[in-house]
């Protein structure tokens, strides 16, 4: 997965060198709004889910973090584990405070996003998940308006003019079907429009009832709402 502090650091497109600076910006001011949500004590333990090459640690030096990423990250600064929360991790139940989890769920198969939830949810006693809202003209990865919209032959035609991999399948979540995974969602906005969903659980607030969707439920709800 790409590192999330330089999201476009491999594109071609040369708006991408221009995006590249604003994007961390925007992902710092969001950090800084929504992460103190946590209430993390100094010692809590996390877990970076998707980490890349840096991840969390780009924001929270300080803290105890080990990332988790399905490719192999060799200069990550810390514990690391090459693994895929779809087919479990290899954590005991609660063992974290916190999983943390920033623009990735996106990047999971529909027909995976129960799983994948479900294991987040076990290794960690709360949560930070956080993705790109469906309902937002521009798609944040490949710096296109409306392709995410389109079908997915269509899509695929116009995102190879973007600035993301072509090869890669996106799909974005309503407030809805993020909310089926994870709970409620708060909005991070740009001016009127949702920008993404944010989703927080502090580590030592009570389960959320009805937190967990079965298959059918989640897509429906992903169908469903257009937000």
């Amino acid at each position: 997965m790409t590192d999330r502090q330089d999201v476009y650091a491999s594109a071609p497109h040369p708006f991408a060198r221009v995006a590249s600076p604003l994007a961390a910006r925007a992902r710092r001011r969001r950090h800084e709004r929504f992460f103190a949500l946590t209430g993390l004590a100094p010692d809590a333990r996390i877990l970076d889910v998707g980490c890349g090459r840096l991840g969390l640690r780009a924001l929270e030096p300080t803290l105890d973090i080990t990332g988790v990423d399905i490719a192999e990250q060799p200069g990550y600064p810390g514990p690391f584990v090459c693994a895929d929360a779809t087919a479990g991790l290899p954590f005991a139940d609660g063992e974290f405070d916190l999983v943390y989890c920033s623009s990735v769920i996106e990047h999971i198969a529909p027909a995976d996003r129960v799983a994948f939830a479900a294991e987040l949810r076990r290794v960690g006693r709360g949560w930070f998940v956080q993705t790109p809202a469906r309902s937002f003209p521009i798609e944040p990865h490949a710096l296109l308006p409306f392709v995410h919209w389109l079908p997915r032959p269509l899509r695929r035609r116009y995102w190879r003019l973007g600035a993301a991999d072509a090869a890669e399948e996106i799909e974005l979540l309503s407030r809805r079907g993020l909310e089926s995974l994870f709970g409620p969602a708060r909005a991070e906005r740009l001016g009127p429009l949702v920008k993404s969903w944010v989703c927080v659980r502090a580590p030592l607030s009570a389960e959320p009832p009805d937190v967990v969707a079965d298959t059918a439920d989640h897509q429906e709800h992903q169908q469903g709402d257009p937000d």
